[in-house]
């Protein structure tokens, strides 16, 4: 019984905490909206844009109390996928001298520019390229077997960063 006291007492307190570590003022801010974003980088898999876009929607409607709206949200997010790179970080030289070197390891590259507009607190738009990259081993896998799942963790880290970037208080 001693125990439901303290626990009582806390819950009357007028701190507001929030799990997700969010700055928004949910009694201004109830809504946001995502355009779509274009796939501007010349790369990548056909569906990546759409792909992008519905997993931003998803993060911010599983760790905000926002409504997601069509548009004119209270927040407001828009942009490209600007680079889609896979390049060559490691060489493995060849022991014979007939054959070329190659790579030891790839890295897929995504950098996506997020114009992010806050229509209650003005001072808080902004509009910053957030950029993630994932190795993988070309002498065992191919990128059409890793493609998805890389540009997944990707976006996953990236739509990360624009979080902590817009609404966490961190």
């Amino acid at each position: 019984m001693t125990l439901l006291i303290p626990v009582f007492l806390l819950q009357g307190c007028a701190i507001n905490y929030s799990f997700t570590g969010t700055n928004i003022n949910y009694e201004l801010t109830k809504t946001f909206s995502v355009e779509n974003f274009f796939n501007d980088s010349g790369g990548g898999p056909a569906n990546m844009e759409q792909l992008f876009t519905e997993s931003l929607k998803e993060f911010y409607q599983r760790n905000t109390q926002l409504e997601l709206v069509r548009n004119n949200g209270d927040i407001q997010f828009l942009g490209a996928i600007k680079r889609y790179a896979i390049t060559p970080q490691a060489t493995v030289t060849s022991t014979d001298p007939n054959l070329p070197d190659r790579a030891g390891q790839m890295r897929l590259t995504i950098s996506i520019e997020v114009e992010y507009l806050n229509t209650v607190n003005e001072e808080e738009n902004l509009k910053r390229t957030f950029s993630f990259f994932k190795d993988y081993d070309p002498r065992t896998t191919s990128i059409l077997q890793v493609e998805s799942q890389l540009i997944e963790e990707i976006f996953q880290n990236i739509i990360q960063d624009i979080f902590t970037a817009t609404v966490a208080n961190w």
